[in-house]
């Protein structure tokens, strides 16, 4: 298989997305890697500094250590998602050895989220993050615009934040990033929201959040890399659809698959009936909602 940043290039030419499975407990990885070689597909395993925090996956040394024991190099890669500049809880995080040290543990990709900073101060951090990545031969993700979810509490009312577009990625403001902050991927939004993590809401059933397709075809247009839909899990079918023919390239799942983890075990106290349930849904998730399932020969190819 060619490296990351191919790959994603490849499913973006194709009209496909790379599925990147958040992994908040050590023992999903082994079970979603699984599923994607059985749907002989290609995903990401990724991990975020807040399921390191807020969750059992204890830290981005943990989660290497972990995959390179089932790694399967034809099939998923790993991505270090979400460190931000100005975490959920509004504490400015040292973004920058958090990433220094995932590129050490052969992480395959990193994000940078500076989107909670001035657009000034996103793309100064982003382009950090990008030159100390590039320098190690990764790409590097960045995020602009508001994606809620990941604060305490519930959302505001979902209609009318999607009626104002609230938060969503401005396409000015999308040309600008990417042009100065050398970014290889970008995060947008465009209605997608992340699932809840506070207490109290993290069970819940997630929003059926939209996608408004027609801002997503502006920002693509306007800038030529991969774009990456995070808050993947609970979208209609067809608006995730319309994503991959648009511009969207990675896609981000964690609440589906988190949420079948949670309450298998709590319903049998036993991980590997957990495993399993992860196991089914990563299945049911890649081959038919998302009708990625056989993609891997498309993906594989090397640029000429």
């Amino acid at each position: 298989m060619p490296g990351i940043k191919t790959i994603v290039q490849n499913a973006l030419r194709a009209g496909l997305a790379i599925p990147a499975f958040n992994v908040p407990y050590l023992p999903m990885i082994e079970p979603v890697i699984r599923a994607v070689a059985d749907q002989d597909s290609f995903a990401m395993i990724e991990s975020a500094r807040l399921e390191w925090l807020k969750f059992e996956a204890r830290g981005p040394d943990a989660v290497a250590e972990e995959f390179f024991r089932w790694y399967d190099p034809q099939h998923v890669r790993l991505h270090l998602d979400h460190i931000p500049v100005i975490d959920e809880d509004g504490q400015r995080v040292d973004f920058l050895a958090t990433i220094r040290e995932a590129i050490d543990l052969d992480y395959h990709s990193v994000m940078i989220d500076g989107s909670r900073l001035p657009l000034a101060e996103n793309i100064a951090a982003t382009r950090q993050v990008a030159e100390l990545a590039h320098e190690a031969g990764v790409p590097c993700e960045a995020e602009l615009g508001v994606i809620l979810g990941h604060e305490a509490g519930p959302l505001p009312l979902y209609e009318e934040l999607f009626a104002s577009g609230q938060g969503f990625t401005k396409v000015d403001e999308a040309r600008r990033f990417v042009a100065e902050s050398g970014c290889d991927w970008l995060s947008v939004a465009i209605g997608n929201v992340h699932g809840a993590i506070s207490q109290g809401y993290k069970d819940r059933k997630k929003i059926s959040a939209r996608l408004d397709i027609d801002h997503l075809r502006e920002l693509s247009q306007a800038i030529s890399i991969p774009l990456v839909l995070h808050g993947g899990s609970g979208i209609p079918q067809e608006y995730v659809l319309a994503s991959f023919k648009n511009g969207i390239a990675k896609i981000n799942i964690a609440t589906e698959i988190r949420q079948a983890y949670e309450s298998t075990l709590k319903s049998t106290g036993r991980i590997p009936d957990a495993q399993e349930a992860v196991y089914e849904r990563t299945s049911w998730l890649i081959g038919e909602y998302l009708g990625l399932n056989g993609i891997h020969n498309i993906l594989a190819q090397e640029v000429s």
